[in-house]
C-alpha cells in the first residue's frame, strides 16, 4: 500500500447551479474538474446538492428526479478513471424507503463512498425534515490514504456532535459542502460557527458555499477555511463564480492550508446591493426571460429597481415606462426621464388618463352617491399594473415590481396594481435601506455590474419627499410616521418579535406602535399574493416569517 501524501491540493468549486437542470449542473461540474486538473488539483469539492441544485424542495419527492441525479453522478464518476482529480459532490439519494441529502466521493472511475446529512434544518427558510431523512452518524472517508470528514452544512451548525464524532474516529480534515443563503452579516456568523467546530474537533475546516440566486434566496459563495490554530487560511470572494485550488500540507500538528486566496469581502450597502443584483439576474436568466419592464415613476423605489435591472441584465434588457396621471407632477416626469437617460435604457411615456376615466365612467352608476377616496386612488395603480402586464404579455418581458419592505409590512401597496410583477429585488429592504443603497450606487459601481459608472439615480429623487401621487399634494407621511420611525418600529416587530412595551421603551408612541402592529397583521393577505423577492434580512416575508392571514391576536400591553 502506497504511503499517504503530505501535500493535498483541493479545488473549491464555488459555482452557480440551477435547480432541476441536472445535465447543465453536470456540465458545470465537468468543466470545473477539467479546470482543477489543469491546476494540478488532487480533489474537487463541490457544494451541497450541487447536481440537483439547492434547495430542490419537493422535487426530491419524485423518484424519477432522484434517479436522474444519481445517474448523473455515477456518469461523472467514470470521468475520474483518467487519473485526474477525485470529486466530492452533493446529490439527493434514495436508499430504500429513505431519501437523503448526501455527498458522493468519486475517484478511480467509481463511487468510493457516500455520506448522508445528519442534522436536517427545520427553521427559517429551511424545512428539510419534510423531504429528507436523517443519515447515520458518519465516519471518515479514505481518499488516497487521507481520512476526510465530510459533514454536510447543518451538521456543523447544530449540536449533534457530528464534527466531534468525525474527529474521534480519525478524520484529518473536515470538508463541508454548504448551501448557506445570504443575509446581512452572514459571513461573520459562518466564521464563528466554523471556529467553534475547529475548537471542538481540533481539526482544520474547509467551508465550500454555493453561489447564485434561487427564487427568494441568494447564495453568496464566500467559501473559506480555518486552520486548526483558528486562523483564517483562505477566503474566496463573495457573489463571484470561482474554482480556486488551495494547497494543504501535513505537518507535525496535522494538516494545514498554506496557499489560498484572501479576497476582500464587501460590507453593508455594497453586499446588499450585490445580493439584490445577483438575485434579480439569476431569477430572470434561469427562468428564460429575455428582458424586463417596470414602471418608472420618478420615485426612489422604481429608480433603484431600474438601476439594479440595468446592472444585472444590461441597459438593452430594461424597458422603463412612465405612466402619468393628472396628479403626476412635472418634477416626477422630469426625474423619471433623467433617470432613464442616466441608465441608458429604453424609456416610454404612456398616459393613463383615458383608461382611468374609462373605469370611473363604467363604475359611475355603482358608485353614485359615494365620496371619492382610496378606491379611486387604487384604480390609478391598477391601471398602471394592467398596462405593464399587457406589455409583458405582448413582448415576453417580465414585470419587475418595486415595493419595499416598509410598504409591504403595512399594506401600502395595491393588489393587482403596483404589486403586479414577476420578481421584486427590493422586497426585503426597508425604505431607509433603499435610500442608503441609492446613495451607495451613485458613488460606486459594483463588480460585475453591466450598468454605467457614475450617477445612475438623480439626486432630486433621493432628496424629495416620497409620494405615491394618487391625489393632489400627497406625501407618504400624510398617513404614515416618518420612515426612520416607521422602519424602527417594523424592525422591532418583524425582525425581533419585540413586545409593544419594549418598542415603546425605545422612545415610540404607544398608540402609534399599536397602529403599526395592526397594519402589519391585516396586510398578511396581500403579502401572500406578492411576487418573490431577494432575501436580505434575517426574517423575510414568506420563507422566514409565516403568520396566519386570519389572526385576531394583538399585543395590548
Amino acid at each position: 500500500m502506497s504511503q499517504a501524501p503530505d501535500v493535498l491540493r483541493i479545488a473549491v468549486a464555488q459555482l452557480n447551479p440551477t435547480v432541476g437542470d441536472i445535465a447543465g449542473n453536470l456540465a458545470k461540474a465537468r468543466e470545473a474538474r477539467a479546470d482543477a486538473a489543469r491546476h494540478r488539483a488532487d480533489l474537487v469539492l463541490f457544494t451541497e446538492l450541487f447536481i440537483s441544485g439547492y434547495p430542490p424542495e419537493d422535487l426530491v419527492m419524485k423518484p424519477a428526479f432522484l434517479a436522474a441525479c444519481e445517474r448523473a453522478v455515477r456518469e461523472f464518476a467514470e470521468d475520474t478513471a483518467d487519473g485526474g482529480p477525485g470529486v466530492v459532490i452533493g446529490v439527493p439519494l434514495a436508499r430504500g424507503a429513505l431519501r437523503h441529502n448526501s455527498v458522493m466521493v468519486l475517484d478511480g472511475g467509481k463511487v468510493t463512498a457516500e455520506r448522508h446529512k445528519v442534522d436536517l434544518p427545520n427553521y427559517g427558510e429551511f424545512d428539510e425534515k419534510r423531504v429528507f431523512h436523517e443519515g447515520p452518524m458518519p465516519g471518515p472517508v479514505d481518499f488516497r490514504g487521507i481520512r476526510l470528514g465530510i459533514p454536510v452544512c447543518e451538521d456543523i451548525w447544530g449540536d449533534l456532535g457530528v464534527c466531534e464524532t468525525l474527529a474521534e474516529s480519525g478524520a484529518e480534515i473536515l470538508l463541508v459542502p454548504n448551501g448557506s443563503p445570504y443575509y446581512r452579516g452572514k459571513i461573520d456568523v459562518r466564521h464563528q460557527v466554523v471556529i467553534r467546530q475547529v475548537i471542538e474537533s481540533d481539526l482544520p475546516v474547509l467551508y465550500a458555499n454555493q453561489l447564485g440566486g434561487q427564487d427568494e434566496l441568494v447564495f453568496d459563495g464566500a467559501s473559506f477555511a480555518f486552520n486548526a490554530d483558528r486562523k483564517l487560511a483562505f477566503q474566496m470572494s463573495q457573489f463571484e463564480d470561482q474554482v480556486i485550488v488551495t494547497t494543504w500540507r501535513r505537518g507535525e500538528e496535522g494538516w494545514f492550508c498554506d496557499e489560498g486566496p484572501m479576497s476582500r469581502i464587501p460590507e453593508g450597502e455594497e453586499a446588499d446591493y450585490r445580493a439584490c443584483m445577483l438575485g434579480l439576474r439569476d431569477y430572470v436568466n434561469k427562468n428564460g426571460f429575455k428582458s424586463v419592464v417596470l414602471g418608472l415613476s420618478g420615485g426612489i423605489d422604481s429608480a433603484i429597481c431600474a438601476a439594479l435591472a440595468v446592472d444585472a441584465l444590461g441597459e438593452e434588457r430594461l424597458h422603463a415606462i412612465m405612466l402619468p396621471y393628472k396628479y403626476t407632477s412635472s418634477e416626477s416626469l422630469a426625474d423619471a426621464e433623467i433617470c432613464a437617460k442616466m441608465l441608458g435604457c429604453r424609456y416610454d411615456v404612456v398616459p393613463i388618463r383615458e383608461p382611468v376615466e374609462g373605469f370611473m365612467s363604467a363604475l359611475s352608476s355603482l358608485f353614485e352617491g359615494t365620496e371619492s377616496g382610496v378606491t379611486e386612488e387604487n384604480l390609478q395603480s391598477r391601471t398602471r399594473g394592467t398596462i405593464l402586464m399587457a406589455v409583458s404579455n405582448k413582448f415576453g418581458s417580465m414585470v419587475v415590481t418595486t415595493g419595499n419592505k416598509s410598504e409591504m409590512s403595512v399594506g401600502y401597496a395595491t393588489l393587482y396594481g403596483d404589486m403586479n410583477g414577476g420578481f421584486n429585488p427590493i422586497k426585503d429592504l426597508y425604505k431607509m435601506q433603499v435610500y442608503a443603497l441609492a446613495r451607495w450606487r451613485n458613488a460606486h459601481t459594483p463588480p460585475g455590474a453591466l450598468g454605467p459608472t457614475g450617477l445612475v439615480i438623480p439626486q432630486n429623487i433621493i432628496d424629495k419627499e416620497p409620494s405615491a401621487e394618487l391625489r393632489p399634494d400627497q406625501t407618504d407621511q400624510d398617513s404614515l410616521p416618518p420612515y426612520p420611525v416607521l422602519d424602527d418600529i417594523l424592525e422591532s416587530l418583524v425582525e425581533h418579535e419585540m413586545a409593544v412595551d419594549d418598542i415603546v421603551a425605545r422612545g415610540h408612541d404607544r398608540e402609534l406602535v399599536h397602529r403599526i402592529e395592526h397594519l402589519l397583521y391585516i396586510a398578511e393577505y396581500k403579502r401572500r399574493q406578492s411576487a418573490p423577492g431577494v432575501k436580505i434580512t434575517r426574517k423575510n416575508f414568506g420563507r422566514d416569517r409565516r403568520y396566519p392571514i386570519t389572526n385576531r391576536f394583538r399585543d395590548r400591553t
